[in-house]
């Protein structure tokens, strides 16, 4: 019953909240927003909307738009150089979770000296303090998946040793925060459902932890529940907005999940699929280890009363068994068209898993500590195996 509730950040949340952003006490007068390399930013209007918001504040901009959907540790680099460089006060993420991690990563490099991987604990970081505090950032996400905007976390990848690890503390968290679900509505029906499982594990990951507490099984709870609810028909149509809005909500909660709670050994089995193939994305690999994954912890019984309260949470409401939870969770997943992902769609080769799941313990092994059961290399390497198609 021992833990700490932090999260400081003020969260606008609701349909057009975006025409708020000017009225806002914002933290400068130069902002430099990041955002992806894509064009639905632009497309959609959202970088435009964001950028008059802002003027209508009395604040400059500059535009950082090369983040890729896995973002890597150059582009932390280049976008830190040039937010010195221009003498940014703060940096807006805008888009999903790839935009607002890099925009948090960012704001690091951009007071902090040296590499950002000397920043990082795990794999080859040299997990140092950093020594000065980050630029403050704003959050305007455009998807329903990391849960980026309520938490700390930002994970990116180092190209060169295909580490992609996890990285966060008080600092990192947003100090403002615009959830928006008119700003989902553009999201592709994949995407949307990959977004939408990311959101799911945060939380049902958040649920099984050994770190999990009071405050975090209620919105884990309360996220699966509207996962379950909501997923399938904002898959089925984007302009539903009572679904966007559904999702929108249990995106924010999960993300608290992870400020209150946090990931398990999935992401970290996950994070190494996609450091090795970054045109993978996230959601679609969690989905493919997911039903191998839950079936080891409910094979064990290592957590059979939790497993049964997430399947009843997920809609399952006569859920008695642990193995319940991955029924209902294959269930959505058909229900979303997501339960034939294929790993060897996106290059992964079967030969390739060992290195893998060796990157995945080196990397982000902490995660494994936090575990139901301790998970051997042996157990990911046949989990991988058994989600292998």
């Amino acid at each position: 019953m021992n833990f700490t509730y932090y999260i400081p950040t003020r969260i606008l949340f609701g349909r057009g909240t975006l025409n708020e952003l000017h009225t806002q006490k914002l933290p400068g007068k130069k902002a430099m927003i990041v955002t992806t390399a894509g064009k639905s930013i632009r497309k959609y209007g959202y970088l435009d909307r964001v950028s008059e918001e802002l003027a209508k504040a009395g604040v400059s901009i500059v535009l950082f738009d090369r983040i890729q959907p896995n973002p890597v540790k150059q582009h932390v680099m280049e976008g830190a150089e040039l937010a010195r460089r221009k003498q940014c006060d703060f940096i807006v993420g805008l888009g999903g979770g790839s935009s607002i991690d890099s925009a948090k990563s960012i704001a690091l490099m951009a007071t902090n000296e040296g590499d950002y991987w000397d920043y990082i604990a795990g794999g080859t970081g040299k997990a140092q303090v950093p020594q000065n505090r980050p630029l403050p950032v704003i959050a305007i996400t455009t998807t329903a998946g990391t849960g980026s905007e309520a938490d700390p976390w930002t994970v990116i990848t180092k190209e060169e040793t295909n580490e992609k690890i996890g990285f966060g503390y008080d600092d990192t968290f947003p100090v403002l925060s615009i959830v928006d679900p008119e700003l989902m509505a553009s999201v592709p029906p994949s995407l949307t459902a990959f977004q939408g499982f990311d959101a799911l594990f945060h939380s049902t990951e958040g649920y099984l932890a050994q770190c999990a507490n009071p405050v975090s099984d209620a919105l884990s709870l309360k996220a699966i529940e509207l996962i379950g609810k909501h997923l399938p028909s904002a898959v089925r149509n984007g302009k539903d907005m009572a679904a966007r809005e559904g999702m929108a909500i249990a995106n924010t909660l999960s993300g608290m999940v992870e400020s209150t709670s946090s990931c398990l050994s999935e992401h970290s089995l996950e994070h190494a699929l996609s450091a090795y193939h970054p045109d993978l994305p996230h959601g679609a690999g969690l989905i493919m280890i997911s039903q191998a994954y839950y079936t080891h912890f409910a094979q064990a019984h290592a957590c059979d009363s939790r497993l049964i309260d997430m399947a009843r949470a997920l809609g399952k409401k006569d859920a008695t068994h642990p193995m319940d939870f991955v029924i209902a969770l294959v269930q959505l997943q058909v229900a979303c068209g997501v339960d034939n992902l294929k790993m060897s769609d996106y290059g992964i080769r079967r030969e390739d898993l060992p290195v893998m799941a060796k990157n995945a313990r080196d990397t982000m092994g902490d995660l494994f500590l936090l575990d139901p059961i301790a998970l051997s290399e042996e157990d990911c390497i046949a989990i991988y195996e058994q989600s292998y198609r």
